[in-house]
């Protein structure tokens, strides 16, 4: 009895490490086809970004203008930002009045054109491509056409504002208005955070509106304790995106406004370019470049940090 049970037992023990040296293989063969298949996007990961990034670090510790070899100055060019460099302050002021007005503004038009999307009436699919098309057309294309809307003479706004008899506005051409006009424009290309708002809007389980109804709840009640809280995921990443989006602005300035008037529409990037490709002070510009990224990265830690307070998912726990 005592050889019969420690037959089985080692039988027992050869079937189980044939099974286990089946699924270690078949692992160690799906990871390597997982690397060979990855390897074309981590290749171009690392040449395309990781190299370009170090380059950048390295240069932006040297003064080195195109055409000239680049010498090593240490933090200068960082200490020169805050000291000594004037535009550095205004273009971030600049971008950052811009971002506390465009991305709200964005956000909020998107959420409302989305709810009013979501709704059950003939012709759906149309409403939504009208108000999707803006988005379609290309930036550059968009800003000469905003060119003419702003126009102070004949432009579609100013003509508008006196056939109401209300005052008129110069509008990119003045340097108090040009900020608040780009604002304007910016919500005409919602169309993308619109369809995102939307997607999320018909993911509401329909039974949290019918419980809310069955309570005696209104619209204004199933808008705030289901509608909001359920939409605070997807309105967390179109915020971020969108803050990371406006912080990149660039089109704007380069080609409606170059920058103008009296330096009232220089964006961050807009002067990251021109340091770069106009004065050819490449070692400043990344430096300027680092800047930004690391500005960025503290806002965006900073906004999922604070995600816990306020972002609810379905299970009803926050994160």
């Amino acid at each position: 009895m005592t050889e019969e049970i420690a037959i089985r037992r080692t039988a027992v023990s050869r079937a189980v490490r044939t099974v286990r040296t089946g699924v270690s293989g078949q692992s160690r063969l799906e990871r390597r086809w997982g690397l060979l298949l990855a390897m074309p996007a981590i290749v171009g990961f690392v040449v395309f970004t990781l190299v370009p990034m170090a380059t950048s670090a390295v240069l932006s510790l040297t003064d080195w203008t195109i055409g000239s070899a680049p010498s090593f100055i240490g933090v200068d060019n960082y200490v020169r930002m805050f000291t000594r460099d004037p535009l550095f302050l205004k273009s971030l002021g600049v971008t950052t009045y811009y971002t506390l007005g465009a991305v709200p503004l964005t956000l909020v038009v998107a959420f409302a054109i989305a709810m009013l999307l979501n709704a059950k009436v003939r012709g759906l699919g149309v409403y939504r491509t009208i108000y999707y098309l803006p988005t379609l057309v290309p930036s550059v294309a968009n800003a000469v056409l905003w060119l003419w809307i702003f126009n102070p003479d004949f432009g579609l706004l100013n003509s508008t504002l006196r056939q109401l008899g209300a005052p008129t506005s110069n509008w990119v051409f003045s340097e108090t208005a040009v900020v608040p006009s780009l604002i304007l424009m910016s919500t005409w290309g919602f169309g993308n955070i619109m369809v995102i708002f939307l997607a999320g809007l018909q993911g509401v389980p329909r039974h949290l509106y019918e419980a809310v109804a069955i309570d005696g709840g209104g619209v204004w009640r199933q808008f705030r304790h289901v509608t909001l809280p359920m939409m605070t995921p997807v309105l967390f990443y179109n915020l971020v995106t969108s803050i990371i989006g406006t912080f990149q602005a660039f089109n704007q300035a380069y080609i409606m406004t170059q920058g103008g008037p009296n330096n009232a529409s220089t964006f961050y990037v807009y002067y990251l370019y021109t340091t770069a490709f106009t004065k050819s002070e490449m070692g400043y510009a990344s430096a300027l470049a680092w800047a930004l990224f690391v500005l960025v990265m503290v806002i965006t830690v900073a906004l999922f940090r604070s995600s816990s307070r306020w972002v609810y998912y379905e299970m009803g726990t926050a994160r």
